[in-house]
């Protein structure tokens, strides 16, 4: 297991950016895929990207493909999300994930076993 705590969010105008940053605990954390998902209310959890192990191979979503940047530093036990050209649909709680599973399967929340508490992120237009 591994605990997860997010921070970074906050209010941002469109087209503006946001880091985000998931502080992981333990001594295990290199060897978990690293995964960012998001929630509006009344919104089933999407996923939004996700890093392997060794930062090697990254998979995103379609909908942020190209403004967002998934990256760790295992050294600082860490995973980050570097949003860019924010747009108002990108408001949502963002939540940091952790697995052992292939990144190509982290896509959907029922296969994550590791949640950080959710950072809320808003973009005003």
């Amino acid at each position: 297991q591994v605990q997860l705590v997010e921070s970074g969010g906050g209010v941002v105008q469109a087209g503006g950016s946001l880091r985000l940053s998931c502080a992981a605990s333990g001594r295990t954390f290199s060897t978990f895929g690293m995964a960012w998902f998001r929630q509006t209310p009344g919104k089933e959890r999407e996923f939004v990207a996700a890093i392997a192990w060794s930062g090697g191979h990254t998979v995103y979503a379609d909908s942020i493909k190209g403004r967002f940047t998934i990256s760790r530093d295992n050294a600082k036990t860490t995973v980050y999300l570097q949003m860019n050209s924010l747009k108002p649909e990108d408001t949502a709680v963002y939540y940091c994930a952790a697995d052992h599973r292939p990144i190509a399967t982290m896509n959907l929340p029922r296969n994550i076993a590791n949640w950080g508490q959710g950072t809320q992120v808003t973009v005003s237009s």
